[in-house]
């Protein structure tokens, strides 16, 4: 694209991130360059490491690269993932990194800075109008909007002057609609890491003056991140204590939840690697009726064993979305495992979830003012949309000729950039 970005749209994603620029009605994608790069997708991740000759001591890294530099040296590592999904929280004020102590706005900062340091020039002049994604829901029991805003803004100050936020689905919508040769009414259901979002927007004909009309978004605080848990209640944590006992004061109590509930989040899980949660372990381990098993979770923890773990159940979790049967295996810490899980294993684990999610394709609907028959098409993006169990809530609703995909981690991040070139753009706000 030869004319000069008249608008940026930034999918800051809950598992990853992309940006588009655009310009005459068209969208181009970022790609990261270097080694370690992963084309258009930059993983949402952070690490640190101490480094004498970086300032304060301590140096960073973002992207593929922070996971590289993690890989490296694990256990001299902080390695943070999944920080989008504390930004409502107000329990969550900030992450100790060795002996420092970062918020939120600052984590994301600094991801901003490595971002645009690995776009190989694209990103260092950036277009005056930029579109940032945020889910219709954020993550967590009570998320604040109203403070999640405030961080937002705090941690996108310095990357621009004129900054929108849209809703992430919105974003796919205006993507799908650039595609279509007739006018439609179309449902975008965007999964996430964090959160599952549906948006319902009726697409004009090409050539009409306003395109798109957003109708109506409903979002729910689980997804991806949620099903992995999932996976990790089933398959890992019974290894590392949860639902055993210990001792006190002649009782048999059961172990606090408290300590296995971090596992369902990244952001708590890298933080668990500090001197107060590990004594407490220590202590539990000589009074539980299986110190091994507490010993297992102090072992992952202290040699942050958290990113092998998730990358294993992320990897059945792809596989078991093409085959009915697959196996799950992870090796660390004193773990070894190695077995079957049947794609209905699985769906069996997360059918609250999924009844959950189907409830706010209904609050969607409702309020969009349509019902089921009004939609014409249903496009499916994000990662968790390839999940058979995620496509079988829209296929047996509306039926298989209506459901399209496509684009599931990039759609968002252009439909963003086309609606950054909107003259009414106070439409699309969030």
């Amino acid at each position: 694209m030869a004319s000069i970005p008249r608008a940026l749209g930034l999918d800051f994603g809950t598992t990853n991130s992309v940006v588009a620029l655009a310009a005459g009605g068209e969208s181009r994608l970022v790609e990261f360059a270097g080694a370690g790069a992963t084309g258009a997708v930059f993983r949402s991740a952070l690490c640190f490491w101490h480094d004498s000759g970086a300032k304060g001591g301590m140096a960073h890294e973002a992207g593929p690269w922070a996971i590289a530099e993690y890989l490296d040296y694990p256990e001299d590592s902080r390695f943070l993932q999944s920080f989008k999904s504390v930004a409502a929280s107000p329990i969550f004020e900030s992450a100790s990194v060795f002996d420092k102590r970062f918020r939120f706005e600052e984590l994301g900062a600094m991801f901003l800075d490595r971002m645009i340091a690995h776009a190989g020039g694209a990103l260092d002049r950036r277009p005056e109008r930029i579109v940032v994604g945020r889910p219709v829901a954020y993550a967590g029991s009570r998320p604040d909007e109203a403070l999640a805003r405030r961080r937002y803004d705090a941690m996108f100050a310095g990357f621009g002057a004129d900054i929108h936020y849209v809703y992430e689905p919105l974003g796919a919508a205006f993507s799908y609609a650039s595609r279509l040769t007739e006018a439609a009414t179309v449902m975008v259901a965007d999964f996430g890491g964090g959160t599952s979002d549906f948006s319902i927007v009726r697409v004009e004909a090409p050539g009409t003056a306003r395109r798109a009309t957003p109708l109506g978004s409903a979002g729910i605080g689980l997804a991806g991140d949620r099903f992995d848990y999932r996976i990790l209640d089933h398959l890992v944590l019974p290894m590392l204590g949860k639902g055993g006992h210990y001792q006190s004061f002649g009782k048999a109590l059961e172990i606090p939840r408290s300590y296995f509930a971090d596992f369902a989040d990244w952001s708590r899980l890298a933080l668990m690697r500090n001197r107060r949660t590990t004594d407490e372990l220590a202590r539990l381990q000589k009074s539980a009726a299986d110190a091994a098993a507490i010993g297992r979770m102090i072992t992952v923890i202290e040699k942050e064993l958290g990113y092998p773990l998730y990358d294993a159940v992320g990897a059945l979790k792809r596989a078991l979305s093409d085959a009915e049967q697959a196996t799950f295996r992870f090796s660390g810490g004193g773990i070894e495992i190695e077995q079957p899980v049947s794609r209905a294993q699985f769906e069996a684990w997360i059918a609250p979830d999924i009844a959950q999610i189907e409830g706010c394709v209904d609050e969607a609907l409702a309020r969009a003012g349509v019902g089921a028959e009004a939609i014409d098409r249903i496009f499916l993006t994000g990662g968790s949309s390839l999940i058979p169990a995620i496509r079988r809530i829209f296929r047996d609703r509306f039926g298989e000729a209506r459901l399209a995909s496509g684009g599931e981690l990039t759609s968002i991040a252009h439909g963003l950039a086309l609606i950054g070139e909107e003259a009414s753009l106070a439409q699309w706000a969030a």
